[in-house]
């Protein structure tokens, strides 16, 4: 089908690929599996698919490589898989550029309850389907300091240069900088950005905070302990 979305899913694990890869196409997803992720950075490079699967102990080139190489050449939405939520490999995948992360074992729907959420956000309709969550308000131009925030062209420049963002990046600021001054906390920022509904590890927001600052500078998102996160206005 025309419309089917493309998973590239890198896992060495013969059984847990094949068992992941029918599940996945039996959702509506058209799945290229890889056992490695060399032949996965290949596949990715050939097929340009909607969304990767990334686990991180695959050998050859190691998920959070793999996530850094992807990420060098495209904005794809990216999820690792990892066999331990403490491992310091979950904060590695997010500071490579991964989107989120499911844990294993992982139940197939919530898998794809995942890969739906996050399709959502880049503007997917996860396996053909759905509608993607809108974001803020749209309202032109905003400024802060030497910031410059586009909400219509979904474009950012500070002093005048432009700055690349994931979507994901995109959707945190919208949310920053549609109340400026405002205390966001962490559960409702993965409510709003990563549609997490029923909560999830806030590392994620973290993460992406502290790469965001990275790029619009480290003074401009101020942390409040124990409630958040806000923007200066």
């Amino acid at each position: 089908m025309a419309d089917q979305t493309h998973v590239l899913f890198v896992e060495d694990d013969d059984v847990i690929r094949e068992a992941t890869q029918l599940a996945l196409e039996r959702d509506g997803f058209a799945v290229t599996a890889m056992p490695d992720g060399l032949s996965g950075l290949e596949a990715f490079r050939t097929d340009r698919p909607d969304i990767a699967l990334l686990d991180v102990m695959v050998p050859g080139l190691d998920g959070v490589s793999l996530c850094r190489r992807i990420r060098d050449e495209s904005t794809v939405p990216v999820i690792m898989l990892s066999a331990r939520a403490d491992s310091i490999d979950v904060v590695l995948g997010l500071e490579a550029g991964a989107d989120d992360y499911v844990t294993k074992p992982f139940d197939g729907a919530v898998l794809v309850a995942r890969i739906r959420a996050v399709l959502r956000r880049f503007g997917h309709a996860g396996g053909g389907r759905g509608e993607e969550r809108a974001g803020p308000e749209s309202g032109g131009v905003l400024t802060f300091g030497d910031l410059e925030v586009d909400t219509e062209g979904m474009e950012v420049r500070r002093a005048g240069q432009p700055v690349a963002l994931t979507p994901t990046e995109m959707r945190l600021l919208l949310e920053f900088s549609s109340a400026p001054g405002t205390v966001l906390s962490r559960d409702k920022l993965l409510e709003r950005v990563w549609d997490y509904g029923w909560g999830g590890d806030t590392r994620v927001v973290d993460v992406h905070v502290q790469r965001l600052r990275q790029k619009i500078g480290q003074d401009r998102i101020e942390t409040v302990r124990g409630f958040g996160y806000k923007l200066k206005a």
